[in-house]
C-alpha cells in the first residue's frame, strides 16, 4: 500500500485554521467529507467518531505528529487527509509538545486489515525526520502531494 493510495489530494491542508485538537479533527473531516460527498450531519458523526477515539487515548505519539483515525460506516475503504499547523496544536502528545503534522485516516468498519496497513504506512513515513521536515517546508498542497509521491517511490510499497 502506498501513501498516495490513501491520502486524498483534495484533502491536503497546507495550513490549518483550527488551533485546537477538536477543531483540527473537524476541519480535516470536513475536507474529506467534501471529497466523499458526505452531508453535514454525516460529517459531524464521522468527526465525533474520531474525537471519541482520541478521548480514549491520544494518537499524537511525539515529534510533532498525530495520526487520528477511526472507522465509520459512512466511509468506504480507507481514505486520509494530511494537514499542517505552523504554530502547533495541543494534542495531548506523549512528549507533551505541540503537533504540527496531522494525518487523519478513516476507514469502513469491515476494512480492519487495510486500516492497520494504512496506519503502519503512515507511521513509517512520519517517523522519518526528513519527510516531516520537507512536508513542513512545502509551499502548498501540490508540493506536499509531490513529496508524498516521492517518498512512496523511495520507501517502496
Amino acid at each position: 500500500m502506498k501513501l498516495a493510495d490513501v491520502i486524498v489530494p483534495e484533502a491536503i491542508i497546507p495550513e490549518l485554521c483550527a488551533n485546537d485538537r477538536d477543531g483540527v479533527v473537524r476541519e480535516m473531516v470536513t475536507a474529506l467529507a467534501t471529497w466523499l460527498k458526505l452531508g453535514d450531519d454525516v460529517a459531524a458523526s464521522v468527526a465525533e467518531s474520531v474525537l471519541e477515539r482520541e478521548r480514549g487515548g491520544s494518537t499524537a505519539f511525539g515529534k510533532g505528529v498525530a495520526i487520528p483515525h477511526a472507522k465509520h460506516s459512512a466511509v468506504q475503504g480507507v481514505v486520509g487527509a494530511i494537514a499542517r499547523s505552523s504554530r502547533g496544536v495541543e494534542f495531548r502528545s506523549l512528549d507533551r509538545e505541540p503537533v504540527n503534522l496531522i494525518v487523519l485516516l478513516l476507514s469502513s468498519p469491515d476494512c480492519h486489515n487495510e486500516h492497520l496497513a494504512a496506519l503502519e504506512r503512515v507511521f513509517r513515513f512520519v517517523r522519518e525526520g526528513n519527510f516531516r521536515r520537507f512536508i513542513m517546508q512545502a509551499k502548498d498542497s501540490a508540493e506536499i502531494w509531490s513529496l508524498i509521491a516521492e517518498a512512496d517511490a523511495m520507501l517502496g510499497g
